[in-house]
């Protein structure tokens, strides 16, 4: 297998010219005890037939085609599985240590891009697994996806390694490649406009004002996906650097629900509401003022027939109402601004889009995710008990990248419980405690709206 990144995987991987910017997604699982890790072996290694790139690297491209994924001859399974113990008096904390090293830590490029780690020894002969991997390797919808197949809620299919032969490669390869992928582009630009020019004809004769109405609105759509962030909206949380400080909080699914219902919107639109309203906190606790805050948040663009591996989602950033007090009225505004957002008419051109980006200078699209305040992205996981290697699975945390913003919340569901992995910019946020406790207090008045 030998394939070009999408634009979009290949903006993931691109702009990490700034470190910063790295997009290294850390996942933990808590288990009530250690695992058959042999057993979690096995299905990691006939997962990684199934989806080929757990076994490839990316390789740069010469002249003006994206990376591609290239089988990695030197594979293997046991650099990227591992197993380690905690002291004696090992804790949760430890684990989070372990954690917070892994995102701040790059990849061996020469490898795929992905690891995974049993920790033994938590209290009461508990155990943790820490995943870590790039963001081009997967959204989070197709992390669930994978994780539902390590879980055995779906089936591995049968592979035999017999079959798989590694591509060698050489220069004339590459250039072969970037002109093959050259091709490709101009045939479905030619067929596209061949398409498109008849029917932009026939509707300009028949509806000029409105086809000229139509046009307007999709070039004011796509300027809202890509328009620059001149400066952040928050003056407290404005440096940004290479430190980050993880933590978690648990969320009643339930209750967070019912109070996105009775506030007039969702479970996502709480979520928001509730690090919305722990923001404008914190900034209180400092006693700076604040109104509206910019937010990126992933749009899930994923289908039943996408495959788990790559991503299938787009980022869309747009200002949160922070300082708004009421919760109800906190979630009924960012209610109707996503509502809006999803429906953009830019969503559908996100591979054009991102290409058209992968051209622009990285200084240029590092300067405007720099001035993102904060990141909320909720991710659907798994709504009944799973194990992994005959141990149960009592939490799943998910910590992604800050990717230029002071913070980023990962809300990851399982079963009845919302939890919520957060990742700090230490430099914009040196009071990890205070922050927490700040959060804490804003899903507070969240709930309130839908009383146990």
């Amino acid at each position: 297998m030998n394939e070009f990144m999408r634009s979009s995987d290949a903006f993931t991987w691109s702009m990490e010219s700034d470190p910063r910017l790295r997009s290294t997604v850390v996942t933990v699982m808590l288990l009530d005890r250690t695992p058959n890790w042999d057993e979690v072996r096995q299905r990691v290694e006939a997962l990684s037939h199934q989806l080929p790139m757990l076994r490839q690297r990316v390789m740069e491209t010469p002249l003006y085609a994206p990376p591609r994924w290239h089988d990695c001859a030197d594979f293997d399974l046991d650099f990227h599985m591992r197993r380690t113990a905690l002291p004696a008096d090992g804790s949760f904390a430890d684990v989070l240590e372990l954690a917070r090293l892994a995102q701040m830590e790059d990849f061996d490029r020469a490898r795929p891009l992905w690891k995974i780690t049993l920790i033994e020894g938590l209290p009461d002969g508990g155990a943790a697994v820490l995943c870590v991997f790039h963001h081009a390797l997967s959204d989070g919808v197709g992390g669930v996806q994978i994780a539902m197949t390590l879980f055995g809620l779906t089936e591995l299919a049968a592979h035999d390694e017999a079959d798989r032969v590694t591509p060698t490669h050489s220069v004339v390869d590459d250039y072969a490649e970037a002109a093959r992928y050259g091709a490709g582009l101009v045939g479905e630009a030619a067929t596209g406009v061949a398409a498109a020019v008849p029917r932009l004809l026939v509707d300009s004769a028949r509806a000029p004002l409105r086809t000229a109405r139509s046009a307007a609105e999709m070039a004011t759509s796509v300027y809202r996906t890509v328009r620059p962030v001149n400066h952040a909206g928050s003056a407290l949380m404005s440096r940004r650097t290479l430190l980050r400080r993880l933590d978690v909080l648990d969320i009643p699914m339930p209750r967070l629900r019912e109070a996105g219902h009775r506030g007039g919107g969702a479970l996502n639109d709480a979520f928001v509401a509730g690090v919305a309203g722990g923001l404008r906190r914190y900034h209180e606790r400092h006693d700076v003022g604040v109104s509206s805050l910019h937010l990126t948040m992933p749009i899930n663009l994923r289908t039943d027939d996408d495959a788990p591996g790559g991503n299938r989602i787009t980022v869309m950033r747009f200002d949160i109402p922070v300082g708004e007090s009421d919760p109800a009225t906190r979630i009924q505004r960012i209610r109707e601004i996503t509502t809006r957002v999803r429906h953009e008419k830019s969503l559908p051109h996100t591979q054009l889009i991102a290409g058209v980006l992968n051209r622009v200078p990285r200084w240029y699209i590092g300067s405007i995710l720099r001035h993102v305040d904060f990141l909320c992205s909720d991710v659907p996981g798994i709504p009944v008990p799973v194990s992994l290697g005959g141990s149960k699975v009592l939490k799943q945390y998910a910590f992604g990248p800050t990717i230029g913003a002071a913070v980023n919340v990962t809300l990851l569901t399982y079963v009845d419980t919302c939890a919520l992995g957060v990742d700090i910019d230490a430099g914009a946020v040196p009071d990890l405690e205070v922050f927490m406790d700040c959060l804490r207090e804003g899903f507070d008045e969240v709930l309130e709206l839908a009383p146990a």
